[in-house]
């Protein structure tokens, strides 16, 4: 079971936070199909991570960590709301190719009620990570904070909706789940929580990828059956990191990106296992780094950033793509 931690930790850290899009690479036109019909294809999309989905958690908690100010949100109707983006987040557009509301709504926005979140949701919150560690470097909302409010949204929705139709929600809503590189950017790397001096890059790996394994059958026994989970894109390519590789002359971190790499090859491992340990649960990975994309971690140079750390609408639109055609293939 996911827990609460005992002790809280804390950090004197105001680093900015790398976070990239977690996404799939371009599938066919399903993701097109799927926009033009009038019905919506799924009855919400349900959303947990960091700063790559946060649509304006950390508005209203007490964080330095937001982005509710200009540039940010500079071609978004309505301005900045929360997003680390110019505009729209993949979420967003997920949502809107599946036949919802083209903005998915922060749980804790006051601007929304239970009855925006009846079709969309989210709980992610920037600067988070699947250790609870993380989300203490600039106090933002862990991931175990985050299956709570998932439980208390299935409360109110059961008293909005009925029992009956807040089930059929959960069960047939499309989960995103994208979090992980803070874990080492803004956690591991930095020095900051202590654990490097507690495991080695690989040990941490497998610490991380068994906290993953506990998120997921936690939102399992909650009812989620349909989950996207991203991996790691070329943590070493953001341009922070390539302004600090010094020696390197500016390049990417390939130390870093190896170490994303190795991560991820756990994580599909332990979606296959939890794929066949809990019945019907329609679990899949979500490849950042393909051969097959235009925008691949081998070909980090083409990506294009809105800050130091997050990409713009542009590129959350390309990678929303893959994320819809791997939802739509989990409704079959």
């Amino acid at each position: 079971m996911l827990m609460a931690p005992h002790h809280a930790r804390s950090s004197t850290s105001a680093t900015v936070l790398m976070v990239l899009v977690a996404a799939a690479v371009v599938v066919g036109g399903a993701a097109a199909a799927a926009s033009g019909k009038k019905k919506p294809v799924v009855p919400a999309v349900i959303v947990f991570g960091d700063s790559t989905v946060d649509t304006g958690n950390n508005n209203v908690i007490g964080t330095v960590l937001k982005s509710n100010f200009p540039p940010y949100g500079r071609d978004l109707q309505g301005g900045a709301t929360g997003r680390f983006c110019n505009g729209r987040l993949p979420p967003d557009f997920v949502s809107e190719a599946l036949g919802l509301p083209p903005l998915v709504p922060a749980y804790l926005d006051p601007a929304y009620g239970i009855e925006d979140f009846a079709t969309g949701v989210v709980f992610a919150s920037a600067g988070s990570g699947l250790d609870n560690a993380t989300a203490s470097v600039l106090a933002v909302i862990p991931m175990w904070k985050e299956v709570e409010y998932f439980k208390e949204y299935q409360r109110r929705l059961a008293k909005h909706a009925g029992r009956a139709r807040a089930r059929h929600i959960v069960a047939n809503a499309v989960y995103v789940v994208s979090v992980g590189t803070n874990d080492f950017l803004e956690n591991y790397y930095l020095l900051v929580t202590g654990r490097f001096l507690q495991f080695t890059v690989a040990e941490y790996q497998d610490f991380l990828v068994a906290r993953a394994a506990e998120f997921l059958t936690a939102i399992y026994r909650l009812g989620a059956r349909r989950v996207t989970f991203a991996g790691l894109s070329a943590i070493g390519c953001v341009p922070l990191e390539r302004t600090l590789n010094l020696l390197g002359g500016g390049g990417c971190n390939e130390e870093y990106n190896q170490v994303a790499r190795d991560y991820n090859v756990k994580v599909k491992a332990m979606i296959a296992r939890l794929r066949a340990e809990l019945r019907g649960y329609r679990l899949a990975y979500i490849n950042v780094c393909n051969d097959k994309s235009p925008l691949t971690c081998d070909d980090a140079d083409k990506y294009f950033f809105w800050d130091s750390f997050h990409p713009t609408e542009k590129i959350n639109r390309f990678f929303a793509k893959g994320t819809t055609a791997v939802s739509l293939s989990l409704l079959r």
